[in-house]
């Protein structure tokens, strides 16, 4: 259920890609598993690189790139279809540099993915830099709870 036991947490809203930046932080303390899924208008063909971070604080001050790789779905022509394709098991994913609208869907299982020996426990998003001020990019979280609830906890603080 939607939001209860499947929390969506939006990352980064619409933006440019031109000169790449980093999503939003979130903490998957609470979280079974995070399916983060990443919306891709690109009006210039790029291929833009997308890589999963983790880190030990929501405010992203200690980060590196996931422990491990994780399941990766792309569509890389959403206006063509709905399917999403599974991909190589990564640590990031580079989208094909055409004009299209794109979606791509990482499953992070913090205990497969993250250093959660060493309390890396929080995820983000590096989208590179397009040098494409009409390429953008939207991400949202879809948060598997530990235990549903009408109101989750934050994903947002420590």
């Amino acid at each position: 259920m939607i939001p209860e036991g499947c929390k969506p947490v939006q990352l980064a809203h619409p933006q440019t890609s031109n000169g790449g930046f980093d999503s939003d932080w979130i903490s998957l303390k609470n979280a079974i598993k995070a399916f983060i899924v990443v919306e891709m208008n690109q009006a210039v063909g790029h291929a833009t690189k997308l890589t999963v971070n983790q880190a030990t604080v929501v405010a992203g001050s200690d980060t590196k790139v996931l422990t491990n790789t994780t399941r990766i779905w792309a569509n890389e022509d959403v206006a063509a279809s709905d399917a999403l394709v599974r991909k190589t098991a990564a640590k990031d994913y580079t989208v094909t540099n055409d004009i299209k609208k794109k979606q791509v869907v990482f499953e992070i299982n913090p205990a497969d993915c993250l250093d959660v020996a060493n309390a890396f426990d929080c995820v983000g998003v590096n989208v590179a830099d397009s040098s494409q001020a009409t390429d953008f990019v939207s991400i949202t979280a879809f948060l598997m709870m530990k235990y549903a609830e009408a109101t989750p906890p934050s994903a947002i603080v420590d």
